[in-house]
């Protein structure tokens, strides 16, 4: 598998005060597996990677959120820049929401933005290997 160049929709994430039914009912529907991830679950974090039936890689997570956030969906899209894709964001009449530049070992950098209809998506860069 290829990784995706940046531009690329290249993760999605259901963030859910109830991981379990979420994990039951999107596994259910489509076929979906989903193992916990080691360093969010290292950190406390209920973060569980999404693979579809035979992929051989995630596309995405589910987020137990503990009821602490709304329940929502997002899409993200890799980026090579994730401080200058929140410069550009603002440039261009957008904003952002919140910024992680660095969240720990083996974690992506990212942020949540809001385009300037106020529609919330994310953007990664890929931790170092």
């Amino acid at each position: 598998m290829t990784a995706p160049a940046p531009g690329a929709l290249a993760w999605f994430e259901v963030a859910t005060s109830d991981p379990d039914g979420a994990q039951k009912f999107y596994g259910s529907l489509f076929d979906w597996t989903f193992v916990a991830d080691g360093p969010a679950a290292a950190g406390g974090m209920d973060y569980r990677n999404i693979r579809a039936s035979g992929a051989d890689a995630p596309m995405g997570g589910l987020f137990g959120t503990g009821g602490q956030l709304p329940d929502h969906a997002v899409f993200y899209i890799l980026v090579a820049d994730v401080e200058a894709t929140c410069a550009d964001a603002e440039q261009l009449g957008g904003s952002v929401v919140s910024k992680h530049l660095d969240p720990g070992p083996g974690a992506p950098a990212f942020a949540y933005l809001r385009d300037p209809s106020g529609n919330q998506f994310g953007v990664f860069t890929p931790p170092a290997a």
